[in-house]
């Protein structure tokens, strides 16, 4: 399944681009489903039907779905309380009622990526189009899987659930409790349903369409975003330039205003593969009005982001990790190694990757920042690297 990841900078036009993708996919006869994780019905108002907690037929062809974040949250946490049932009571603690909860801030975003593994696993589908939050805070919702897969690796280790038979010994050795076995059985599940976003996210078939502004600002949020996304492997296929005012504006207003956004279209034009889509004069509503965006196709996913490794040994005695990070700057750069793994840091996000098996065995010489990719020397550690004979 092909899924398209749509955002930008907040207020720049993407739930309405992500339905007049999904629509204009539908019609071309590709089984489309598209998501949203908005508490208001702003997908709804777009496609002209009322989204909600169901799946609802928006067209031939298209499933639009809005995930309801209170009655997912109401129940994991019921079933978190039935399986913690004997520590609750022993610690005298009184259950909360369904009724009495309320979604704690995060849960729509959540039950988005509940909701496209779901879609994702369902096999229903030839396209998702995900109408995610704003660049920043879709950035940090597709890192949530890894991230929290990684602490429960660290905070729960899977092979200490090997040792069930010895856990009332070192119990008694340690003097306090062990974890029961409902505690690694929740976070087995939690890996493994964190395992099927996290493979949708990486999948090849995934990419990026970032919606923008030209101006300032959008430029902004674009070079940031691009860093972002890089920095997570996932490739922008498109940048959507939205709202663009005509050349001929008849009042010295908005020929400034459009005049600005030429001067950024053509930046944009050197760097990204560019779609431009004018202002209709008013909010889109309705498939007539979707139509009337021309929105880009969605074509064959393009190949992965290579994270490659260069073999420089016999010429300067070094291997070298390629990372793109388009957009990054330099003085914004971090890199810090932490055994086997490494942390990178580009302005405001930063995530901890595994070393390829190779660079275990060495140590960093070294860095730079060229032509919008990373480039991390490691020379071979003498007392880990192999000998020739």
């Amino acid at each position: 399944m092909r899924t398209l990841l749509i955002t930008g900078p907040g207020g720049s036009g993407r739930t309405t681009v992500a339905a007049a993708t999904a629509l204009r996919a539908s019609r071309t006869g590709t089984r489309t489903l598209v998501l949203s994780a908005d508490r208001t019905d702003t997908l709804g108002a777009a496609l002209g039907v009322r989204t909600g907690a169901t799946p609802v037929e928006a067209a031939p062809g298209l499933t639009a779905w809005r995930p309801d974040a209170a009655d997912r949250f109401r129940a994991d946490l019921t079933a978190f309380q039935d399986r913690a049932a004997t520590a609750l009571d022993f610690l005298g603690a009184a259950r909360l009622d369904a009724e009495e909860v309320t979604p704690l801030p995060g849960a729509e975003e959540l039950a988005l990526l509940r909701a496209l593994r779901d879609a994702a696993l369902s096999e229903a589908y030839d396209l998702l189009v995900v109408d995610l939050p704003p660049a920043p805070q879709a950035l940090a919702l597709l890192a949530l899987p890894e991230e929290l897969r990684r602490y429960l690796r660290r905070l729960l280790p899977p092979e200490r659930q090997a040792a069930r038979a010895l856990r009332p010994v070192l119990g008694r050795l340690a003097g306090v409790p062990m974890p029961a076995d409902w505690l690694y059985e929740t976070a087995a599940r939690w890996d493994v349903e964190l395992a099927a976003v996290e493979a949708v996210v990486e999948d090849r078939a995934t990419t990026v369409r970032l919606v923008a502004e030209p101006g300032p600002a959008g430029a902004d949020a674009v070079r940031a975003a691009a860093t972002g996304f890089a920095l997570r492997a996932v490739r922008i296929d498109t940048l959507i330039a939205n709202r663009l005012l005509p050349e001929e504006a008849a009042d010295t207003w908005s020929a400034g205003l459009a005049a600005q956004q030429r001067k950024f279209l053509e930046e944009w034009r050197g760097e990204y593969r560019l779609h431009e889509l004018p202002h209709l004069g008013h909010d889109p509503r309705g498939a007539d009005d979707l139509a009337a965006l021309a929105v880009p196709g969605v074509n064959d996913a393009p190949g992965p982001v290579e994270w490659s490794v260069t073999d420089r040994l016999a010429d300067d005695g070094v291997l070298v990790w390629h990372i793109p990070l388009p957009g990054a700057i330099r003085d914004e750069l971090d890199l810090l190694r932490r055994g086997d793994e490494l942390v990178v840091t580009a302005g405001q996000f930063r995530r901890i990757v595994p070393l390829p098996s190779a660079l275990r065995r060495c140590t960093v010489a070294g860095a730079a920042l060229r032509e919008g990719a990373l480039r991390i020397r490691f020379a071979p550690d003498p007392d880990l690297w192999p000998r020739e004979r």
